[in-house]
Formats: structure tokens, sequence, C-alpha cells
């Protein structure tokens, strides 16, 4: 890591339910000159496809941490960018990172109800064509590589791993975070309410704002630029 990157503002991208690291690859060059951007690598996935997915947020949380600080490196200004499952991992990454001296400058949550709103629309444990039928019903979105044989063995049991720990979260404490939260929603969003979306301003002793971009729970698939965008003006607002 070069001394410029360590004084650069680190965007940590923490994957939504069934993603790797590789969906924020192409975030790079958007964010050239604004941030460093680090993907949160989970195992069961990617690199790590031989490793046994997590099934429980706090516990993935708890065991990446290590990991993300030497990713992000010491001292290094962090803002943290989750979707989905992506923001209740952020939101319990904060808490620790506070405690490993990371500058956390601001939590950016997306198409997620509050931490303790409990998920009532559930595909945990349904047969395998039935979950994916219920999860696209629920995202409105279907992974192209489901429909061949091979793919879809490799990603349906991490994709069924990530809906049970998201389903079944209770956040590790009833502490409120310190550090700025914007919520980002799609504005047409089926899954997750303008209400809900800005429950976040509970998880929070600090400023809180509330964002919606055009789309569907979603959005981001098509929308990097302006989530970027987004995250930039409100983190100059809290200059």
């Amino acid at each position: 890591m070069t001394e410029h990157d360590r004084e650069r503002t680190a965007l940590l991208c923490v994957p939504f339910a069934g993603a790797g690291p590789s969906f924020f690859h192409p975030w790079r060059a958007t964010a050239a000159g604004r941030w460093r951007v680090v993907p949160v690598e989970l195992p069961g996935r990617e690199r790590r496809i031989m490793e046994t997915p997590y099934r429980n947020v706090v516990e993935a949380a708890k065991n990446s941490v290590d990991d993300i600080v030497t990713d992000l490196g010491e001292g290094t200004p962090t803002v943290l960018f989750g979707h989905s499952l992506g923001a209740v991992l952020a939101y319990e990454l904060v808490h620790l990172l506070s405690r490993r001296e990371v500058p956390v400058e601001r939590l950016v949550v997306s198409g997620s109800p509050g931490p303790w709103t409990q998920r009532e629309r559930r595909a945990t444990g349904l047969p395998d064509d039935e979950f994916l039928a219920r999860v696209e019903e629920f995202a409105g979105f279907r992974h192209e590589a489901l429909d061949h044989p091979e793919m879809r063995e490799l990603i349906l049991p991490v994709l069924q791993a990530d809906c049970e720990m998201h389903e079944n979260y209770v956040p590790s404490t009833d502490e409120r975070v310190s550090v700025p939260i914007c919520s980002i929603r799609g504005s047409s969003d089926g899954l997750v309410d303008a209400e809900q979306a800005q429950e976040w301003r509970h998880a929070t002793t600090g400023a809180f704002s509330y964002r919606e971009i055009p789309g569907d729970h979603m959005y981001l698939v098509n929308r990097a630029r302006d989530v970027l965008d987004l995250i930039e003006a409100e983190s100059a607002r809290g200059r």
C-alpha cells in the first residue's frame, strides 16, 4: 500500500446476499480520486469459494474485522457502504472498527429497514425452487448465473446462508453508533418502504439523512455513479 493510499479515505463496501467483492470492482474507476474502494470478501464466494459461508451476521462481522483492518491500513479514514444484508453487516462492523482505532467517518446503508426491525417476509427453509422464487420476488432481480446448473450449484448455498443470517439478524448491542448515518432507498423498492428506511435515524447519536435514488430494491446494479455521487455529497455536507 502506498503512502497516498493510506491518506486517501477508504470506501468499505459490504456485499448484499449472494454477492462477492467483484460486484464492487467496477466502482473503482468511478470512485477514482474520491475514495479507495475496499470490498469485503466473505467466505463461500470467489477466491474463498471453498470456505463455509457464515449464517450469523454478528459472527461474520467479528471474524472478518481483522482482515478488514489489514486491508484498510492503520489509521485510514473510512466510509462504510452496505446494501440490504450488507447494511446490517456494515452496522456491526462500525461498532467493531471503532474499537480498533479505525476512523469511521460515515455509515451509508441502502435498501434496509432499521437494525432492530425483524424481517417478516422470509425465504429461509423453503425448497430450492421456492426459495429462489421468493428471493426473486423480494429483490425484483434474478442473477442470470442461476439459470446455469453448474453455477447454480455454487451460488445457491451461499445465497441460502446469506438469507438465513439476514432474516435471523439480531443486533449485538442496543448501543447506537456515533457516526453519521445516511439511509438510501430505491424510490420504487417494494421490499423496504420509506418509513422503514428512515428507522436508521434511531441507530446513531450523530447526524442522519435519508435519500432516494430512482429504481427498485436492486437499484444499485445500474446506479453506481448515482450512489457514489450521493455519498460524496453527503460527505461534503458533513465537513
